[in-house]
């Protein structure tokens, strides 16, 4: 009898263990210089050095008074080429200048800036039907809460709109002049400040003209056409603190820029103790001259001269004991007569053509009489 194979037994758990890991050989990598590896990873695992934000902030920049410009020199007929050389070059290199001799009275300028205090006493609470918007381009500037603590200026914007006169009218407070009398003198002193600026502007393009430079045309301004921007200067600022006030102030100017295209701003700040000029490539500061107006370039002066000349923002510095200081600036926009000396030289071509083309018909119709005649 055969007998029966033994029963194989399963153990449910296999206890094998795993293969030998393998034994690094004794052989050097195959790479030839492990150092300059080595010295590769450790540079690129280190942390990279990081541009802060206070080493980024542009540093303030002093500079020598900009010159100062007669305008009688640039209103006579033979005007001095050199007052105008000067004047282009400052408005190249930081976009601003000083007029002297400009017939606008010191006095009257001061009567407009008192009764402009009557603006800054409306209570905030009748503010807001007069706040600038994208729908109103005038009245107050928005300030946040926050964002009020910082501010060295409230700005108020004054231009000839209907609504803008009827709103101030109905909340202007008792006490100072009517808003009409306000209304009537700050007119009158626009239209001197335009025709300062429109001289300036024709000074500008005759020297172009007579250098043969061409360029692009002045762009026109806008419909609202020339406007006020008025400040009230804070004088309560901490001495601890007007450093961190005049950084924000910085910051602010070069991020918001302008909303107001323009050819040129002229700035009454008598009494200033310094004013700050704005680009996008920083800032610059100087004590402004007694009685002068600064001047600076806009956008339309950039795009008409090919960016040679800049355009900036400038905002006069008070640190005075006064409790109240105002000062204004008036944003001049260009005329659409006003052209450049490559319009003028396409004009003449064009009168060239029409002439040459008069000759043309004329010795057609001659021949034409002499064919009709002889043939």
């Amino acid at each position: 009898m055969a007998s029966l194979p033994e029963p194989v037994h399963e153990n449910p758990i296999d206890f094998r263990a795993p293969p030998p890991s393998p034994v690094a050989s004794g052989r050097r990598s195959s790479l030839t210089n492990d150092d300059v590896i080595t010295e590769f990873l450790q540079h690129s695992l280190n942390v990279p050095d990081l541009i802060l934000p206070d080493k980024f902030f542009p540093k303030q920049k002093s500079v020598e008074n900009p010159p100062t410009i007669d305008f009688e020199t640039l209103c006579s007929n033979h005007y001095d080429d050199a007052s105008v050389t000067k004047m282009i070059e400052s408005i190249a290199r930081i976009g601003c200048f000083q007029l002297v001799n400009h017939g606008i009275s010191s006095d009257f300028v001061r009567s407009v800036q008192a009764e402009a205090t009557g603006i800054f006493q409306v209570p905030l609470e009748k503010r807001a039907d007069i706040t600038r918007s994208p729908e109103k381009p005038y009245g107050f500037e928005e300030v946040h809460g926050e964002e009020a603590d910082t501010e060295l200026s409230e700005e108020f914007v004054w231009c000839g709109e209907q609504g803008l006169k009827l709103a101030m009218e109905g909340i202007w407070p008792i006490g100072h002049s009517n808003y009409s009398n306000f209304s009537k003198k700050l007119e009158t002193l626009m239209t001197d400040i335009e025709k300062i600026c429109e001289r300036i502007l024709q000074s500008l393009l005759n020297f172009k003209q007579k250098q043969s430079v061409n360029g692009n045309a002045l762009v026109q301004g806008k419909e609202l056409g020339t406007v006020c921007c008025f400040y009230k200067h804070n004088q309560n600022v901490l001495a601890d603190k007007w450093d961190s006030y005049l950084r924000y102030d910085v910051i602010r100017m070069l991020i918001r820029g302008t909303d107001y295209s323009h050819a040129l701003c002229l700035h009454l700040c008598d009494g200033s103790s310094e004013f700050h000029v704005y680009s996008k490539k920083g800032w610059v500061s100087f004590s402004p001259d007694k009685d002068a107006l600064v001047v600076t370039t806009g956008d339309q002066m950039q795009a008409w001269s090919g960016s040679q000349y800049k355009h900036v923002i400038g905002r006069p510095i008070f640190k005075s004991e006064k409790e109240e200081c105002i000062s204004m600036a008036l944003l001049y926009s260009s005329p659409s007569t006003m052209t450049d000396s490559q319009s003028n030289k396409e004009k003449k071509i064009l009168l060239g053509q029409q002439f040459i083309l008069a000759i043309l018909l004329t010795l057609v119709y001659q021949f034409s009489v002499y064919f009709y005649r002889n043939f």
